[in-house]
């Protein structure tokens, strides 16, 4: 498995407070209008998963497989060809801010590898700069 993090991104909100509102994924609601709409179609969500059509992928669904109150939240990619995991990390920063990171590891053979990991990583940048401008 092969591991590609975003960079640490702070958050003026306290941990609790960011755990809270990420471990319901319900609450993604405040990231629709955060989307590149040329880039992501078909946001939709429960509790527990999220499923995103991203062109030209297709469908992708993550589902909540672990939750570590209040640093992390690890969900997997369910139906995916290409087997993944995405971990949430978030740390204090002092009392009344956060720091947060989302980190892939996925199972990319070395032929692919070249091709999907810029995307991959640009991917996880943005994902963590969206959930870095949500208000919580």
């Amino acid at each position: 498995m092969s591991q590609y993090e975003s960079s640490v991104k702070r958050i003026p909100y306290p941990q609790e407070r960011v755990y809270a509102k990420l471990e319901d994924l319900n609450n993604l609601e405040g990231l629709k209008d955060k989307l590149p709409q040329d880039k992501i179609k078909e946001l939709t969500y429960s509790r527990d998963e999220a499923s995103v059509n991203v062109p030209p992928i297709g469908n992708v669904t993550l589902r909540i497989v672990d939750r570590e109150a209040p640093k992390c939240i690890k969900l997997e990619a369910v139906g995916s060809p290409l087997p993944f995991n995405v971990w949430i990390q978030i740390i204090p920063d002092g009392e009344e801010a956060a720091k947060m990171r989302v980190v892939a590891k996925a199972d990319i053979n070395i032929m692919l590898r070249s091709m999907v990991e810029k995307p991959l990583k640009e991917g996880l940048e943005k994902i963590a700069e969206a959930l870095s401008m949500i208000q919580y």
